[in-house]
């Protein structure tokens, strides 16, 4: 039996503005709050469908990976061709630039630096 994907989680220095950017751009409501027991942000678990999108706190450098990275280098959101241009929108006033585009997809970096993208590419 296939299984669905529970979580994907991103490390953060900022938890808050980087799940301030998903919540905005991409309407993922925000469904847990965990906190450090000094009191400080330790996470923010999103939901996007069925998958958790888990922003954790990290004291780890930041690593940019462009083109195909190894390990985990992208997160894909499905869009329709007739939202795209509006969800582009979205993102520029976001402050997520588009830095590439491809006749399905368009590809932003979110506060952090995380390769982010837009897509109506056929799944078959």
């Amino acid at each position: 039996m296939p299984r669905s994907l529970h979580h994907i989680a991103l490390g953060a220095h900022d938890v808050e503005g980087v799940a301030a950017f998903y919540r905005r751009v991409f309407g993922l409501p925000e469904v847990a709050r965990h906190h450090l027991e000094s009191g400080g942000l330790r996470s923010i678990w999103l939901a996007s469908g069925e998958t958790l999108l888990m922003i954790e706190r990290t004291e780890e450098p930041t690593r940019q990976v462009s083109g195909v990275g190894a390990g985990p280098f992208l997160l894909a959101f499905s869009v329709t061709p007739d939202e795209r241009a509006a969800l582009e929108h979205e993102l520029e006033r976001a402050a997520a630039p588009i830095e590439e585009r491809t006749l399905h997809s368009s590809y932003v970096r979110d506060p952090e630096g995380n390769r982010v993208a837009i897509s109506h590419y056929p799944r078959s």
